[in-house]
């Protein structure tokens, strides 16, 4: 970032979210997702004497760093590793790399006995949060939940010794057949200014905005890209999991359990494509025919994931993930007009340098 970007990098303590200090920093990368931690990478420059005693605060596993753009923040997460650096002319850099607040759960393994019956699955991924957060001293880096629900009830439960993820817990939860989506939201309040950390649920999907973000091309969509990706498709799915043998001399052998064949795309000239996925940590069949049907499900046929780069200006919100927009193209190859919706599931922002624009690349899944 140069010195007239509209963007701020502002580094604050984990825990208590008190800021540190605010710093340039340049070559910045950053992105973010719905399903997987985004992240983000860039140097801070280390001029002189004075700034190094500003930027030896940043310390790594305790330090989180929000991107703000126009008062609003686009990006927060934990800076993970710091590399600090001197060139062959003696110039300092510290470099740095941050993934968002989800991947905190990453980080943490649940060490009690857990048991869920008949649990509404958003009130499992709440209280999941809420045990990493306050079962232990130390834990609690300030994010809160809402009350969100859902048609689906599970029953689960975790056992003390097993080492399960805290994020790998609530990812298996999720990717289960009628499942949801989490994130880490971070905003500021509208009211006090305060920086929020929100745990935001979506089931089936994480939904925001009550109107469509409407991009046009010409217009503000700068480039786009339509990749269909037949490898990664399938029209079966068979999910695999651990063994239920309790007999050391008998052969061991995974329980598995098949989805339902996409059939119509079978009939309608398909060919059998197979799909299969590991679940070590499960033997009930029902579950891995639920992880099967919901696999089954995001890749039937060819995955198709969408891209559109648009410049950034006071059109594109910063809330993005989870918003519906709707792309209009007109050029050679839609010569009678693309107008289609789909769901922003992915971002990718590249900070205005050296004569390029603000950019964003958008992620779509179609609706």
């Amino acid at each position: 970032m140069t010195t007239n970007t509209p963007y701020r990098a502002i580094f604050c303590d984990l825990r208590t979210d008190r800021t540190i200090d605010i710093l340039p920093l340049r070559d910045v990368t950053v992105d973010d997702y719905i399903g997987k931690a985004g992240s983000l990478a860039g140097t801070v420059p280390v001029p002189d004497a004075k700034t190094a005693a500003r930027v030896r605060r940043i310390e790594e596993g305790r330090t989180s760093v929000y991107l703000e753009r126009g008062g609003d923040l686009w990006w927060g997460g934990i800076i993970w590793t710091a590399t600090l650096q001197s060139n062959d002319h003696g110039v300092l850099t510290l470099g740095i790399q941050a993934a968002t607040f989800e991947s905190y759960a990453n980080r943490r393994r649940i060490r009690a006995d857990l048991a869920y019956t008949d649990t509404d699955q958003l009130a499992i991924a709440r209280s999941l949060w809420d045990h990493l957060q306050t079962s232990l001293p130390g834990g609690d880096i300030g994010v809160t939940a809402g009350n969100e629900t859902s048609a689906q009830n599970r029953t689960v439960s975790y056992r003390n010794g097993d080492e399960t993820v805290y994020l790998e817990a609530l990812d298996a939860l999720a990717a289960l057949d009628n499942g949801f989506e989490h994130r880490i939201a971070v905003y500021r309040d509208p009211v006090s200014g305060v920086r929020i950390r929100r745990l935001q649920l979506g089931s089936p999907q994480i939904r925001v905005g009550t109107t469509d973000l409407v991009l046009d091309r010409p217009g503000t969509i700068l480039s786009y890209s339509f990749p269909r990706d037949a490898t990664r498709g399938g029209t079966t799915a068979r999910a695999r999991g651990g063994t239920d043998n309790s007999n050391q001399a008998a052969e061991s052998r995974p329980v598995y359990a098949d989805a339902d064949e996409a059939s119509a795309l079978i009939a309608a000239g398909y060919p059998r494509i197979d799909l299969s996925s590991d679940h070590n940590e499960t033997t009930s069949r029902e579950v891995l025919k639920s992880l099967a049907t919901a696999e089954l499900a995001q890749a039937a046929g060819a995955v198709v994931i969408p891209a559109v780069t648009v410049r950034l200006d006071d059109l594109v919100p910063s809330a993005l993930l989870g918003r519906t927009v709707r792309i209009r193209v007109t050029d050679e190859w839609w010569t009678e007009g693309l107008d289609m919706r789909y769901r922003i599931v992915g971002v990718k922002v590249s900070p205005a340098q050296r004569g390029r624009p603000d950019t964003a690349e958008l992620y779509l899944e179609e609706i």
